[in-house]
């Protein structure tokens, strides 16, 4: 165990240790008279000595001492009472800490950089203890205390565990505690006086992987943007590293890919997620891939036991694995028996009598007659009574009736759909369509011609040479022997014999069968009744998008086949594809589901195949079939790190991943049935659905061995596409006595010279020996890895395509642009991590355009405002931010994109003066300012002004100026340059104005030139109102000649100049008293009054055109934006954004203020 360092001096100490390993920094020793043979009387008397001492004051045997060269002081770090116990400490040492200590040129620093270690380690062995007595342990919650004061989050923010390592800073090693949440990964350090912290989140990771250097053996290395992260010194990196893989696994695909993430519902709450919550979904993920069961299959209890094999006549030491529906077992040895027992299949679960050669045994009985014995269980009654329970449940749900039919060729299950039960008998059964041709008319048009594909299949089987057909009985034999010792049932012992059965290729007759058998989909065949046939009728007639992709490729299905050349085969392969759209509108139809179809169907019945489809698709090739068809992409990029790894010549040859992944990914799409001669292709299928994915994983690198020659002496993809189409299409099956279907690449092999040619059977062979020792919890955890790749490779696509089209239409630089698209998604993201109550409308859809993925409400762009607009109006900013985005909010869905985000920030940096001073305008008039805005109600009934004042201004040194002239000409100037397909905005009121001159004189604040401006709007907003109140005397005017029944007068145009015309001031000031209400809501400016008006202030011009640097605000949004989201967070009005901005601003600027002084780091 690791010891708290202490002192001890060992000048002129009794020679009681003896020394046994040493280093420059570390020493093993071995206490004297333990051990070694010493039997000298110094080392028997220390061994008596510490044999009569009380246990407590007792010394363990060995230790390991800290020594700092040239001093005579050491530290005890470590001791152990067994020589391996001590031995995996010093390993530890050696391999973490011992390259590290290089790096220090001060001796001090190195004796404080250990201690500090080892605490950390003795910290996290005693938190590591409690945490296995109790469920929150103290250390756990002083760690969650630290958290919280460290990095300052909301509480929403769950902290899962915590680590101490060591984080690296080029050779330089920060010690510190490291720790994982459910959004971010952070690290804090306080070593040497100097803070440090770093804050990732989940959703930026784009590389997650295990390395190793010249100094360290084993680090976790985290790839950012444009950073990477090393962490190392882990007490036990493995599990660490799952954690991160778990909890990256979870972020990214609840926050980027929502499509296939709905369907575990468990993690979609983050405040329910632990960390042994994340370790059972790792196990709970691993037994539905391992057993291909459904994924809404939950585990129950996982426990050793040992299974009766009669085969081997004795018992199989493996695990026992119960679930929903399920209960499977697995030997220990890879491979040796698997067993999957449906609980629809269970009779009876008994307990045994138990003796000594019988532990604990029970006694499982299914309905094929068979039985299975499993011996050695802990808490076997809490089991049977789970189990009788769930047993209960299953057949409640689902009751079956069996009857007993006999097959030539095969022997098996036939279910009936009924509440009655009837004897059985094993192997008398046949296996055979839940629906019989008595469920009634409904069901007419799918009996119409169930086999046909089958058929046409079968007649031209039997046209096949003799020497074929006696190939096939062998197999056959050999199957049926196999189905004698080892069962027939979905229930059957899987074992290497049977895969080497299923390598040699299933005999015609059986593959449709043992195809349900191997995927289970028998028992969803059996467990629907009915469900097919209305799936069918609900979906014929509809006509949709999806069933206009699915009519278009119909006939390029297999079109060299007989079978799918009449239109038996297309309205069989037309049903099954609708059906299955119909059921899953998540998937709906993807290009190469026809293919599958087409080939299920030749082996199957119409709603078998249908089944079996549901297996591939939501079972066995998770999320492939999908908008974004990510789990092809995922195992696309596996696939290519497996290359890598056992064909690295070949890899660097094909430098290039895109080039390996244009060739391969059809490999996985279509299971090779799109590349390779039909009668070939189903081979690989046999062994896709016993094997699962790795059956093509296996057989691609196979492949690309066969062909790794001619590939490495290609001079470009073209010739490399050329050598493995060649190949693929002269792959044959010589005991195949089906028809001769050749694959969709023949073109590519009309040359003249002959190609050799290589039989399925032994390249099916050759996969298994050379590449079949991946294990499916290799290929889960690297599925993890890859998945983040993948996701972030499509957000990084999203980002391209957005700032492709942005660019063009702004003004800013493009790395300034990249950082603003970070901001906007990083504020979006922030909200998903910590408001669960979000509408559905705002969740991120990657089926949406690239541009309109991520979209922002009210509150995230109030958030964005602060921190990047150059127009701060002090307490007045919230009110501005709230007015733009509802000027921004065309469609009125209360949500805004990133393209009308920037192009409006783009008018504030770079726009003209006019440019700006209309988005102003447009900020002060509906829509964007409303008549229940919060700030928006003036308390003037009155006009401001009389309208005897003329357009005539005093100075402060006693000089007037008119402004009479010079607004008329330049009114007329700004008419003549509009455009003509410019829209003309409507004019503002009183109360808008109000609103616009308040908006002018909160911007100035803190501007260097602010008295001047100041002064400058004084004596354009007096301007302005005197052109509105003689405006609004004319029109008044105007209207009470009408009134009067003279001839109505066209309104006066802007180069009539009717706003400077003399009226009579009595006439006017009595108007005004006698309808205040009216002359308020008469009292109009336009834009080109306003702008003409600023254009003759020199200071506002000035400051209107002065150049804006958006670096600085994007540098500060960096630092503050997650302090405003705190901040945000934690006010007691969290519905609303905070009135009192004051406090948030002054929040900004001490963390700007606290951020000289510590490093805080938030990547990327």
């Amino acid at each position: 165990m690791w010891l708290k360092p202490e002192e001890v001096l060992l000048k002129n100490a009794l020679k009681l240790w003896v020394t046994q390993k040493s280093s420059c920094y570390f020493i093993l020793q071995r206490r004297r008279g333990h051990g070694g043979g010493g039997g000298r009387l110094t080392g028997r008397l220390v061994g008596a000595l510490d044999a009569v001492l009380d246990s407590s004051a007792r010394v363990a045997p060995f230790r390991i001492l800290l020594q700092v060269p040239g001093s005579q002081v050491y530290f005890p770090i470590a001791c152990g009472a067994t020589l391996e116990e001590i031995t995996q400490h010093w390993d530890w040492l050696e391999q973490n800490l011992l390259h590290t200590l290089s790096v220090f040129d001060n001796k001090e620093d190195v004796a404080s950089f250990v201690k500090g270690k080892v605490k950390a380690l003795i910290a996290e062995e005693t938190s590591s203890r409690l945490a296995e007595q109790e469920e929150e342990p103290e250390k756990f919650r002083e760690a969650l205390v630290k958290f919280g004061a460290r990095f300052n989050f909301p509480e929403a923010e769950k902290l899962i565990t915590y680590y101490s390592c060591c984080c690296w800073k080029g050779r330089v090693p920060r010690q510190g505690w490291l720790y994982l949440s459910i959004n971010h990964l952070c690290f804090y350090s306080f070593f040497l006086g100097k803070e440090f912290k770093l804050v990732v989140p989940w959703v930026d990771i784009q590389k997650l992987e295990k390395t190793s250097s010249i100094f360290l053996t084993a680090t976790i290395r985290i790839t950012t943007h444009n950073k990477e992260r090393d962490f190392s010194m882990f007490l036990n990196l493995e599990e660490v590293f799952k954690i991160m893989e778990q909890l990256a696994d979870v972020a990214l695909r609840r926050l980027l890919d929502n499509e296939g993430f709905d369907l575990d519902p468990d993690l979609q709450e983050p405040s329910q997620i632990t960390k042994r919550h994340l370790e059972a979904r790792a196990q709970n993920e691993f037994f539905r891939a391992f057993f291909r069961l459904p994924r809404p299959e939950k585990l129950h209890t996982v426990m050793d036991c040992a299974l009766w094999t009669p085969f081997s006549r004795c018992h199989t030491v493996g695990r026992m694995f119960t679930s929903d529906s399920y209960i499977c077992f697995a030997s220990k040895e890879d491979g040796c028996c698997n067993v999957i027992l449906p609980l629809r299949e269970v009779v009876s679960i008994e307990k045994m009598e138990d003796t000594s050669l019988l532990p604990n045994p029970i006694i499982i009985s299914i309905r094929s007659k068979m039985a299975f014995q499993f011996i050695e269980l802990k808490d076997r009654d809490d089991l049977v009574e789970s189990l009788l329970i769930r047993l209960k449940q299953v057949h409640a749900n689902h009751p079956v009736h069996y009857s007993t039919l006999q097959d030539d060729d095969m022997m098996s299950h036939v279910f009936h759909s009924t509440s009655m039960c009837s004897g059985h008998k094993f192997r008398d059964l046949e296996m055979m369509s839940s629906q019989n041709s008595e469920e009634g008319e409904e069901q007419q048009s799918l009996q119409q011609h169930p086999l046909a594909p089958k058929a046409v299949l079968e007649q031209l089987g039997s046209q096949s040479p003799d020497v074929q057909m006696s190939r096939e009985q062998i197999k056959l034999s050999l199957w049926n022997e196999h189905f004698m010792e080892y069962g027939r049932t979905v229930c059957m012992f899987r074992t290497e014999k049977i895969r080497k059965l299923v390598a040699m290729g299933i005999p015609e007759s059986l593959r449709g069968r043992l195809w349900l058998l191997f995927s289970d989909a028998v028992t969803d065949l059996t467990s629907h009744p009915g469900y097919y046939g209305n799936l069918v009728e609900e979906s014929m007639g509809k006509c949709c998008l999806v069933t206009e992709e699915i009519e278009r490729d119909l006939h390029r299905s297999l079109p060299e086949h007989p079978a799918f050349q009449n239109e038996t085969g297309i309205a069989a392969l037309r049903r099954v594809l609708t059906a299955y759209a119909h059921r899953n509108p998540k998937i709906g139809y993807c290009q190469s589901m026809n293919i599958l179809t087409s080939v299920l169907l030749l082996y199957a019945k119409e709603e078998e195949a249908f089944w079996l489809l549901v297996a591939v698709c939501e079972r066995m090739l998770p999320d492939y079939f999908n908008h974004r068809v990510i789990g092809a992409q995922v195992d696309q990029s596996v696939f290519e790190e497996l290359v890598k790894e056992h064909l690295p010549e070949l890899a660097e040859h094909l430098n290039d991943p895109s080039a390996l992944a244009s060739i391969s990914l059809s490999w996985f799409l279509t299971l090779f049935l799109s590349i390779m001669p039909l009668e070939s292709a189903v081979n690989i299928v046999d062994c896709f659905f016993y094997d699962g994915i790795k059956a093509i994983f296996q057989l691609g690198l196979a492949v690309l061995d066969a062909c790794a020659k001619d590939l490495c002496s290609s001079r470009d993809d073209g010739q490399a596409l050329m050598v493995l189409s060649r190949f693929l299409d002269h792959i044959k099956n010589e005991d195949s006595p089906g028809f001769p279907v050749g694959s969709h690449h023949t073109f590519f092999s009309d040359d003249q010279e002959p190609y050799l040619v290589t039989n399925i059977a032994d390249l099916i062979r050759d996969s298994y020996e050379k590449y079949g020792d991946q294990s499916v919890e290799q290929i889960e955890r690297m599925r993890y890895r890859h998945r983040i790749r993948v996701l972030q490779g499509h957000e990084d696509t999203t980002k391209q395509n957005v700032l492709r089209v942005v660019y063009p239409e702004v003004s800013f630089l493009l790395e300034d642009l990249e950082e603003l698209y970070d901001l906007f998604k990083r504020e979006y993201m922030m909200s998903c991590y910590w408001e669960q109550s979000r509408p559905m409308a705002s969740r991120h859809d990657p089926s949406r355009p690239y541009a309109e993925q991520y979209r922002i409400d009210t509150r995230q762009f109030a958030q964005l405002f602060h921190l990047v607009s150059p127009w701060t109006c002090g307490t007045h900013t919230e009110i501005l931010a709230e007015r733009t985005f509802r000027l921004l909010d065309n469609n009125m869905d209360h949500l805004i994109e990133f393209r009308a985000f920037v192009s409006c920030l783009d008018t504030m940096y770079n726009g003209e003066m006019n440019e700006k001073i209309k988005l102003l305008y447009r900020l002060h008039i509906p829509p964007a300012l409303t008549e229940n805005d919060r700030d928006s109600q003036s308390p003037l009934k009155n006009p401001l002004l009389s309208t005897s004042r003329p357009l005539v201004l005093g100075r402060s040194n006693g000089d007037t100026t008119d402004y009479q002239k010079q607004l008329k000409q330049m009114i007329k100037d700004l008419a003549k340059g509009k455009s003509e397909t410019e829209t003309e905005l409507p004019q503002m009121s009183q109360r808008e104005f109000i609103q616009f001159c308040k908006t002018l004189y909160s911007m100035f604040r803190e501007d260097p030139e602010e008295n001047n401006l100041y002064q400058a709007i004084a004596t354009v907003t007096t301007l302005l109102l005197q052109i509105g109140e003689v405006g609004h005397r004319g029109s008044s005017s105007g209207s009470c000649s009408q009134d009067s029944g003279e001839e109505p007068q066209a309104s006066p145009s802007l180069e009539q100049d009717s706003v400077f015309a003399d009226t009579d001031p009595g006439t006017a000031s009595q108007d005004a008293q006698a309808f205040p209400e009216e002359a308020e809501g008469d009292w109009t400016v336009s834009l080109e009054h306003i702008l003409a008006s600023l254009l003759t202030e020199q200071s506002l011009v000035n400051f209107f055109e002065k150049p804006l640097d958006i670096k600085s605000k994007l540098g500060n949004a960096k630092i503050n934006q997650y302090s405003l989201k705190t901040f945000e967070m934690s006010s007691p009005s969290h519905p609303e954004i905070k009135q009192d901005s004051s406090l948030l601003r002054q929040v900004c600027h001490n963390k700007a203020r606290i951020t000289k002084q510590v490093s805080w780091v938030v990547s990327p």
